[in-house]
């Protein structure tokens, strides 16, 4: 079952909306009841041209944004996409480094760490667009990015949780799509300090939020595709993940205490980005981000 939010006629608040087949319905009251741990969408974080009445909003305000990177193939590729566009010398040695010895160049791997917990950063939860909203680059970007991810918002509060206690409180996934100005990007990860305005400025999610319940079985074997202009560039999945779901949720809720309607990102599936896969967006360029089960993400760039 998939939920949606629809701006209610007065432009004041948000009505919620059910899958049932092919058709969107009104939830009833029992429904919503059952999705209280669903924070409301806020009018004021999303731009006014967002907020009409009749548009699709989010279908919820995450309460928090922490972003994994649990792909491995995806760190590897990343790398060598920033070297082969904005080092051009690098790029020749670290190809033949590759081609000689047939293995990836050693700075393009996961940090040590990231093999033995999952590591990510806090987002900006704020500046979350919904689907179908179009996104102009920030001023101070000459490489505006897209990265296709999976999301689980939690129902449930975590702490020192154990693996399937942590699965067992995903209450629903999105498709994420966390935007990304990769030309600033380098510059402020070297502070140490994590990423800054390279991310904050926009992050995207699906309209539809799936519920967790007859999903989470096959949640690392999900398909899912990037289309540009009705044009598939990238297909990839959510298998090979480096920390499963529950390892992960587990892992963050060691002495911490996570709560409900917090959004936890899987990070890039493997080929998901314009760094990977080469096709980078373009002014009039129609974005489409699509994972099977959950939903998917549309965007014009704008010029």
């Amino acid at each position: 079952m998939r939920i949606r939010r629809i701006v209610a006629p007065a432009g004041d608040t948000c009505d919620c909306q059910v899958e049932d087949g092919r058709v969107w319905r009104p939830a009833h009251a029992a429904e919503r009841a059952q999705w209280s741990w669903l924070p409301e969408p806020l009018r004021d974080a999303v731009p006014a041209s967002a907020w009409q009445p009749g548009a699709v909003a989010l279908p919820f305000q995450p309460r928090s944004f922490r972003d994994c990177s649990l792909y491995e193939l995806h760190w590897v590729q990343s790398s060598r996409g920033y070297v082969r566009r904005f080092m051009p010398a690098a790029h020749v040695f670290t190809s033949l480094y590759e081609r000689l010895l047939r293995r990836p160049f050693p700075a393009f791997k996961p940090h040590p760490l990231a093999y033995r917990q999952p590591v990510y950063y806090f987002g900006n939860h704020l500046s979350f667009l919904p689907s179908g909203q179009g996104l102009k680059a920030p001023a101070y970007t000459r490489a505006l990015d897209y990265e296709l991810e999976l999301g689980v918002v939690l129902r449930q509060p975590l702490r020192n949780a154990r693996p399937d206690e942590a699965l067992a409180a995903i209450g629903g996934l999105v498709v994420v799509n966390d935007w990304s100005a990769r030309d600033v990007q380098r510059p402020e990860m070297s502070t140490g300090l994590g990423p800054q305005k390279c991310k904050h400025f926009a992050s995207s999610m699906s309209a539809e939020l799936a519920l967790a319940d007859g999903l989470l079985e096959r949640v690392e074997a999900l398909e899912a595709f990037v289309e540009i202009n009705g044009r598939i560039v990238a297909r990839t999945s959510t298998r090979g993940m480096l920390h499963r779901w529950g390892e992960t949720l587990a892992a963050l809720s060691r002495d911490e205490t996570l709560l409900p309607g917090e959004l936890i990102a899987s990070g890039t599936l493997p080929h998901g980005t314009a760094m990977e896969n080469g096709h980078w967006p373009q002014a009039g360029d129609r974005l489409r981000l699509q994972i099977d089960g959950v939903g998917e993400i549309l965007h014009e760039v704008l010029a």
